[in-house]
């Protein structure tokens, strides 16, 4: 078996399609498609367009045997599997709209997931669900007295009676599908993406933000789930008639080597991932792989859905540099799912701009006053720094408002605004939540905190995220990053948040995850950061050390800052109920787990 090709002889049409079942008909004309490895770097599934059309059609086809009309949702384990593709496209051409829904669970978590599972299918209210084997029993589970029509793995839908006469097909203003948020500060809410939603935004990527050429090949281990897996890496190829190469976010997890072999091997161009991801893959990179890759092809390293911490980042350019790979091919990325995928690109070819400003400023003035790094450091000026996300996509509008809603300059923080053709409609059956971030005139209200330089977006941080101590406005990522610089403490090993102190008095804690079993250095451990925080903030904290894989994460990965903060306080309440414990420092006194590197498990959960 052969991969697709990377070019052929149908000539690359950006997405000026009207819909997506167009976008396929066209790319159905050539020899690209999608390939499928598995963890082992063993090709097993290789499917050009024209493949995957024809095998669509005929699913649209049982999938209306069902009776379904014209909008019915089908809710699809998104696993990565060929299997989830000919069922997003075969519902496309049905008429239908496809529901990704998550493919994680983590030790101890069936029952979190079943739930997670159920509210989803009720609230998209699915006439079908359909899960790959291994996750049957967790679906079938969560639809236990719900009134589906059908749920069950591929091989039962494709045993359907197919429906006679023609398919509906798609209008432009149809439902593409429903992407719900990864939950990072409240229960996920369905985004409501149509068909020429999601094509201005790919047209918008394809010419401006990655610069599309008819060489280009992608290549990913990111989940289906996740609005970068869905939009960047299943639809984007396919409406620009791209080659994509797939490896499984489980086996990413587990051996991260193999997305950089594909990377070379196939001589893939684009790809995308959160910082962890680059910084698990340069963990696991031995000098002898990465002699003898070539990573030169790669033009466009993606960097996005979490704020962008640079030192991940160097650590992957220097462990890859002996294959090739150049630094400026980074490009940072501001995106969310209520904007189709992307809102702004930091520009191609070049190196990644970090704005590193006065942080007292920031918090005390809600400013970003630009400042020389060594200058400060000799005048003991604090700096933050920041990393720029380039320009915004052509088609959006960007407002940075304060808190009553009037835009602010250039350098002053605020929230952030947009409003483009990309936006979504709203939350599915929303209209609460849909009125709290849209306004009347189609501005969305991001939720996101950042500033302008210059014309390109700075994000900060997320608004709900902030901590106020004695009316002090403290980014919770800086906290992260001072634990974080302790010897033994890791790059997803933090997180920050607000409490209520017995005075009832906000203040700061941090929940470090700890492999030290020593009780002197676990002290000392505690001490050092409580010391870095006074030192840096003029501020009390409260540190709690726990086990590693204790930081909860979003179905795509991202720290959960809200549930860690729930999680610590039930401790905590758990902890006044007993009588005290012996090595307790600063929390509870639970033995640390044997060392699990922490990029690992969160690639896992995305899985």
């Amino acid at each position: 078996m052969q991969p697709t090709g990377s070019s052929h002889d149908l000539a690359l049409r950006p997405s000026t399609f009207s819909t997506l079942c167009e976008a396929l008909d066209y790319a159905a004309g050539g020899e690209t498609g999608v390939n499928f490895y598995n963890g082992r770097g063993e090709l097993y599934c290789a499917l050009s367009y024209g493949e995957l059309r024809e095998q669509s059609l005929a699913l649209a086809r049982r999938l209306l045997g069902l009776g379904m009309k014209k909008g019915d949702r089908v809710a699809l384990v998104a696993e990565t599997t060929p299997d989830f593709v000919r069922f997003f496209w075969a519902c496309q051409y049905a008429g239908l709209v496809p529901v990704p829904l998550p493919a994680t669970v983590h030790i101890g978590g069936h029952q979190a997931f079943v739930n997670q599972l159920r509210k989803l299918l009720e609230n998209c209210r699915a006439e079908a669900a359909m899960a790959p084997e291994e996750w049957l029993s967790f679906l079938q589970e969560a639809t236990e007295g719900l009134e589906l029509r059908c749920v069950g793995t591929p091989d039962v839908f494709d045993a359907l009676e197919p429906a006679a006469g023609e398919l509906p097909g798609a209008e432009p203003q149809d439902t593409a599908y429903i992407q719900y948020t990864s939950g990072s500060t409240r229960f996920p809410r369905g985004v409501v993406i149509d068909h020429t939603t999601v094509l201005a935004n790919i047209n918008d990527m394809a010419l401006n933000g990655l610069k599309l050429n008819d060489q280009d090949r992608f290549g990913s281990w990111l989940p289906f789930y996740h609005d970068m897996g869905l939009v960047a890496f299943i639809i984007m190829p396919m409406a620009t008639q791209r080659s994509v190469d797939f490896l499984g976010t489980r086996d990413f997890a587990m051996r991260p080597r193999q997305w950089l072999e594909l990377m070379s091997r196939n001589r893939a161009t684009i790809t995308s991932a959160p910082p962890f991801g680059y910084d698990l893959a340069a963990m696991r990179v031995r000098a002898s792989d990465a002699e003898k890759w070539d990573l030169s092809n790669w033009r466009v390293a993606c960097v996005g859905a979490e704020l962008i911490s640079p030192e991940p980042l160097q650590r992957f350019a220097e462990a890859l540099a002996p294959a090739g790979f150049d630094p400026r091919s980074y490009v940072a990325c501001y995106g969310m799912a209520e904007c189709s995928l992307a809102i702004s690109f930091a520009p191609l070819g070049e190196e990644m701009a970090v704005d590193c400003i006065d942080a007292e400023q920031l918090q005390q003035a809600h400013e970003a006053r630009p400042v020389d790094p060594a200058a400060a450091e000799r005048e003991g000026v604090r700096v933050a720094k920041y990393v720029d996300c380039g320009p915004l996509l052509p088609t959006f509008e960007v407002s940075i408002r304060d808190d009553d809603g009037n835009p602010l300059p250039e350098r002053h923080v605020g929230s952030i605004h947009l409003r483009g053709p990309s936006v979504m409609s709203g939350y599915f059956e929303d209209e609460a939540s849909t009125r709290e971030v849209m306004s009347a005139d189609g501005w969305l209200n991001t939720g996101d905190v950042g500033y302008l330089v210059d014309g390109n977006l700075v994000v900060t941080g997320r608004k709900k995220d902030m901590i106020i101590v004695h009316g002090r406005n403290i980014w919770p990522q800086d906290l992260e990053y001072l634990a974080k610089q302790q010897p033994g403490v890791r790059f997803t090993d933090a997180a920050a948040f607000a409490v209520t102190d017995e005075h009832q008095h906000e203040t700061a804690a941090i929940v470090v995850q700890c492999r030290e079993r020593d009780p002197a250095r676990r002290d000392l451990l505690v001490k050092n950061i409580k010391g870095q925080v006074r030192a840096e903030f003029g501020i009390e904290c409260v540190v709690e050390l726990v086990p590693p894989r204790t930081l909860p994460r979003t179905s795509s990965g991202k720290l959960a800052r809200s549930r860690a903060r729930q999680e610590f306080l039930a401790r905590r309440a758990a902890e006044a109920a007993t009588p005290p414990q012996a090595n307790v420092v600063n929390g509870p006194g639970t033995a640390a787990a044997p060392p699990v590197e922490a990029n690992r498990d969160r690639a896992r959960r995305l899985a």
